[in-house]
């Protein structure tokens, strides 16, 4: 397995679960000063994502690029991908695919979190459902041309209405034509809306193809109440040798937390 802390770029998302903020310079040098075999970028656009200069740094460090996440396509341009004006489904699947072409380049997979949206309104579930699916089946080829799954992340029940568990998820995945769209197993999510998290990367198995590793309460593991030994056993049973990517809240500050993850991350090995 390899280890990864996450660097966000985009400033209306200030306050959320992302280790260091806004220069991506001073984000990977610490990132690699603490360890990290890689990053996990979020940028604020495909406009603003400079390939060659993430190409420099991670050369410059050491590091590889993770993934690449799109959750400021809702948090900062409002487009979902099930959103129920079909203008900006169609402008939400434009972005991701521009982020999983600039990702492509570094050899990284697109993540598709928030940007799946959620039912409500005189929208049902099985129509969101259908979207879904349907921009999932666009863009899932468009990543495969990299040779790179689409990252694909149930979120918890106060994020998204939609796939909030594993089962659920892989049943969805399951039914699609694209078959490299792969489960972001996140275990803060997980702890909020899973029986048994162990039980649950398990059923994931060879569909795991990334971890967001933050403890119940959205810090660094081993900061909250997360049982860490069943996790570590069920990730070794599937063989899973991606990225376990700290997706955590900055506290006390920044490089406590990259430590404190570095620290957990070694009980993997």
């Amino acid at each position: 397995m390899q280890s990864a802390i996450t660097i966000s770029l985009v400033p209306e998302a200030r306050g959320g679960p992302f280790v260091f903020w806004d220069d991506l310079a001073a984000g990977c040098q610490k990132a690699a000063a603490l360890g990290f075999d890689g990053v996990e970028l979020f940028p604020r656009s495909p406009a603003e994502f400079d390939v060659d200069r993430v190409r420099q740094l991670l050369a410059q460090h050491g590091l590889r690029l993770a993934a690449v996440g799109t959750g400021a396509g809702w948090v900062a341009h409002k487009l979902r991908l099930t959103d129920p004006d079909a203008e900006t489904r169609r402008r939400a699947r434009e972005f991701v695919a521009a982020m999983i072409d600039l990702a492509g380049r570094l050899g990284a997979p697109a993540i598709v979190g928030s940007m799946q949206g959620r039912w409500e309104g005189s929208v049902t579930r099985e129509q969101a459902l259908t979207w879904l699916a349907e921009a999932l089946e666009e863009l899932a080829p468009r990543a495969a041309k990299h040779g790179l799954p689409l990252l694909f992340e149930p979120l918890n029940r106060y994020e998204s209405n939609l796939l909030n568990r594993v089962d659920d998820s892989v049943i969805f995945l399951k039914k699609l034509r694209a078959q490299n769209v792969k489960l972001l197993c996140d275990l803060f999510h997980m702890n909020i809306e899973e029986v048994n998290v162990a039980d649950a990367l398990l059923l994931a198995g060879p569909r795991l193809g990334h971890i967001h590793f933050a403890d119940s309460n959205r810090l660094a593991i081993g900061f909250g109440h997360i049982s860490i030994a069943p996790v570590v056993q069920a990730l070794r049973e599937i063989g899973y040798t991606g990225y376990v990517s700290g997706e955590i809240l900055p506290w006390p500050d920044g490089e406590t937390a990259g430590r404190q993850t570095m620290t957990a991350f070694g009980q993997l090995a």
